[in-house]
């Protein structure tokens, strides 16, 4: 059997808001290509998907945006669990917990898996 493409793999993870708004974009003339690339830059995987589900483009360069989206909002996250840990003098462990999460979610889109959000077999530090 084939592996799955990555449309069938991720369209179904996402709301149908976040189509509505990249086709409303992508009929105003935007590159979806540009956009998807922008919103991974920013850590918004959900907007990034919706874009790379509307476009031409390769798989391969589809996950790559789309891990790169997840990896960005795991290192803002980090980011901002850390400025919490030095302002509030404690730790913030459910912070760090999404990030690994989106790690782990960019990890399995690199691997041409499907994204699982599981939390039971991650250990935070």
């Amino acid at each position: 059997m084939p592996n799955p493409t990555f449309t069938e793999l991720y369209s179904k993870s996402l709301k149908d808001v976040f189509l509505e708004h990249a086709r409303k974009e992508l009929e105003g003339g935007v590159d979806g290509l540009t956009y998807a690339d922008a919103y991974a830059e920013q850590g918004k995987p959900e907007f990034t998907l919706a874009y790379l589900l509307l476009i031409d483009a390769s798989d391969d360069v589809k996950r790559d945006i789309f891990a790169r989206s997840y990896e960005q909002r795991a290192a803002f996250t980090e980011e901002k669990a850390e400025s919490f840990d030095r302002q509030f003098h404690r730790p913030f462990p459910l912070i760090k917990l999404e990030a690994q999460k989106d790690r782990m979610a960019a990890q399995q889109v690199r691997q041409g898996r499907r994204i699982r959000r599981e939390t039971k077999a991650l250990h935070v530090n």
